[in-house]
């Protein structure tokens, strides 16, 4: 299901209020059938929108099991396009708050790159990369520079 954005900040707003709604149709509505994905998570790499759905639906559904609200953030957001394709990168903040209390129990900040097309006058992601910076002498990821 595509969506018709036509403007690559607002697929970006569209990726925030998904996550907030754990809404995984909504979340991969931008997404193109043929997205590669490399991810800092679970799986190295996804190829194609049926392996990224998988990992997202179980994303959204261990959030909704934990009872947590996961507000998204995009810092020092450089977005170039022309009239085809467009290019990201930014740092993406992930804050999680219970759904009861409304209490912060943790944040993390990712570094992010994405590939987008656009087809039939609607932005998608075409390509997704998310990493985070290694501690060299620890050998483990460091999730809150910023």
């Amino acid at each position: 299901m595509t969506i018709g954005i036509s403007i690559v900040q607002d697929v970006l707003e569209n990726y925030k209020c998904a996550v907030y709604e754990k809404d995984a149709e909504k979340f991969l509505s931008t997404y193109a059938a043929d997205v590669h994905i490399y991810d800092c998570w679970g799986n190295w790499e996804c190829k194609g929108i049926s392996s990224w759905r998988e990992n997202v639906i179980e994303w959204f559904n261990s959030l909704s099991e934990d009872e947590i609200l996961l507000k998204v953030d995009f810092n020092d957001l450089t977005i170039e396009e022309n009239t085809n394709v467009a290019f990201v990168h930014c740092a993406v903040s992930y804050a999680a708050y219970s759904e009861k209390s409304g209490e912060k129990l943790r944040q993390m900040t990712n570094r992010f790159t994405f590939g987008f097309k656009k087809v039939n006058e609607s932005w998608l992601i075409t390509h997704e990369h998310s990493s985070l910076p290694i501690d060299m002498q620890t050998g483990k990821g460091m999730f809150n520079l910023k």
